[in-house]
């Protein structure tokens, strides 16, 4: 049933998460759905930032790789990223981008499973998962890529399978996978787990640990809110880090770096993971989102989340019968919608003229991030009727909207 006003606002008023939004540095008259592509900019990251520029940088210059903690800002924001993920202190190390994390943890993966030459992954994953995995086949030519439908995945686990690479929660639909029962499955038929935590991290509980994965990726730019192409994470299980060995042997993965050995000998920890020179300036960033993820209880988020999700759903679909729910409407999910209409690319950008900022996925959804740190019952109700309005008026016919460049 639609709600009014007056309800939605009681509802934003009995929030226990409404003072998150004060957290976060956003624009008047603008309702952020896109989340979920590209988190805000938390108000601590610019004093951060000035921070590490003027006095660590500027003053500190070379020293500050000891005496601000440079060196060690890798392992140490990947210990606050443990916790959000259900991963131990020294599971988590910040590195790269998700790309190159797949490449890495993909081919340890497969190297440590030797006679087994498939990586099975899913029909429609997001692309760099797809692409990652092909790159590999074509460097390890006995490698092969095997995609198949969601609901085939148990079903092609066999004797031939090394690793099980899946998104966990999937870019377009937001459906999520049950990680606990498929890593059991592939575990079971001999196979490790890799999962892409890039939709989930920061937004819905992950536990990897008590789901007994192996292998995790995820970046900081979406619901960690670490900036524009903020460094990545990766976890290895505590019982893997011994012998998976990364494929990218860069000089700050070795066990002595400063050593300056010609011979590579890898960290006997997740460290041998990492590769080149962190950036610093990007993982001060991280490191503002990242705080505030770590401040936030995970069940009154999620409960947030469920509710907001809920409430949007039920007033785009009173106010706007053309638009088919590309999401579940029930069960395990993740935090944004989709939407599917054939004229999805030209609403999108009338909606965002209009100041309702979500994003567009070929070839036909609407997608909207449902991120409960800044985003009120209010905020989503009116996203509604906003949609309505753009629908009514037919607004995204018009020969600006039409003639925009696409949305990212």
């Amino acid at each position: 049933m639609s709600l009014d006003l007056a309800a939605v606002r009681a509802l934003d008023a009995s929030d226990p998460l409404r003072a998150f939004r004060d957290r976060f540095d956003l624009p008047d008259g603008v309702i952020y759905m896109d989340g979920n592509s590209l988190g805000p900019l938390p108000r601590t990251a610019r004093a951060a930032l000035t921070r590490a520029v003027d006095d660590e940088w500027g003053r500190g210059l070379i020293r500050s790789w000891n005496d601000a903690g440079w060196i060690d800002a890798p392992r140490r924001v990947g210990d606050r990223i443990a916790g959000l993920i259900g991963a131990s202190p020294g599971e988590v190390v910040v590195a790269d981008s998700t790309s190159v994390n797949l490449f890495k943890l993909a081919a340890a993966a497969v190297g440590a499973r030797p006679g087994r030459r498939v990586i099975l992954t899913e029909a429609g994953n997001f692309p760099t998962d797809l692409y990652i995995a092909q790159g590999l086949a074509a460097v390890l030519p006995a490698v092969q890529v095997r995609a198949v439908p969601a609901d085939e995945i148990a079903a092609h686990l066999g004797p031939d399978v090394a690793l099980l690479q899946l998104s966990h929660v999937h870019y377009k639909s937001a459906r999520r996978h049950d990680m606990a029962a498929l890593t059991t499955a592939a575990q079971a038929a001999g196979a490790l787990t890799l999962w892409d935590l890039s939709h989930s991290a920061g937004a819905i509980e992950v536990d990897l640990n008590g789901c007994n994965a192996d292998l995790a990726v995820g970046c900081g730019y979406k619901f960690l809110n670490g900036g524009p192409g903020a460094p990545a994470f990766l976890f290895v299980a505590a019982r893997h880090q011994a012998r998976l060995v990364s494929p990218l042997a860069g000089w700050m993965g070795h066990a002595a770096p400063f050593d300056f050995v010609d011979e590579y000998r890898p960290a006997p920890g997740v460290e041998r993971f990492l590769c080149g020179t962190p950036s610093i300036l990007a993982l001060t960033a991280l490191e503002a989102g990242v705080e505030i993820a770590a401040a936030v209880d995970a069940q009154a988020l999620a409960a947030k989340a469920k509710r907001l999700i809920g409430l949007f759903i039920t007033e785009v679909e009173a106010r706007c019968p053309t638009l088919t729910l590309a999401s579940p409407r029930h069960g395990p999910r993740g935090s944004h919608v989709s939407f599917a209409h054939p004229e999805g690319y030209r609403i999108m950008r009338a909606l965002i003229a209009r100041g309702l900022i979500g994003d567009f996925r070929e070839p036909d959804i609407l997608r909207f991030g449902i991120t409960p740190l800044y985003l009120g019952y209010e905020d989503v109700w009116r996203a509604a009727q906003l949609i309505q309005q753009v629908l009514d008026a037919e607004a995204w016919r018009d020969e600006s909207v039409r003639q925009a460049g696409r949305v990212t």
